[in-house]
């Protein structure tokens, strides 16, 4: 995931809470909000220390982070996401997390339609 496409300033994040719209399950809750002069998506991730050690907080970050570089190319573009793990998500594979974040995807219509 390249620099550029993260969210890491405090305020980003307050804006897409504020102004965003939010779905969540289980594991993670997603915020997004249009950032229609971007080209690109970015995302903030969340992962507080309920979740576990520093070990764990990290290894659900990364496993959030894959899944978005394996779907960055359907997932629309030029919107701000964050993604807020919850408690379960420590428990979970790769595989799990994958298909906990695509039914999210897919529920706030996150993947862009293909058009060509």
């Amino acid at each position: 995931m390249k620099k550029r496409n993260r969210i890491k300033k405090n305020k980003d994040f307050q804006k897409v809470f504020q102004k965003g719209k939010s779905m969540a399950n289980r594991q993670f809750v997603i915020y997004m909000l249009d950032q229609p002069d971007t080209k690109d998506f970015r995302i903030g991730l969340s992962v507080s220390k309920k979740i576990g050690n520093a070990v764990t907080r990290n290894k659900v970050k990364r496993l959030i982070r894959q899944v978005f570089l394996e779907e960055k190319d359907n997932i629309a573009k030029g919107k701000d996401y964050i993604i807020i793990a919850r408690k379960p998500s420590a428990k979970m594979n790769y595989h799990e997390v994958k298909k906990s974040l695509v039914h999210l995807f897919i529920k706030m219509n996150i993947y862009q339609t293909k058009n060509h």
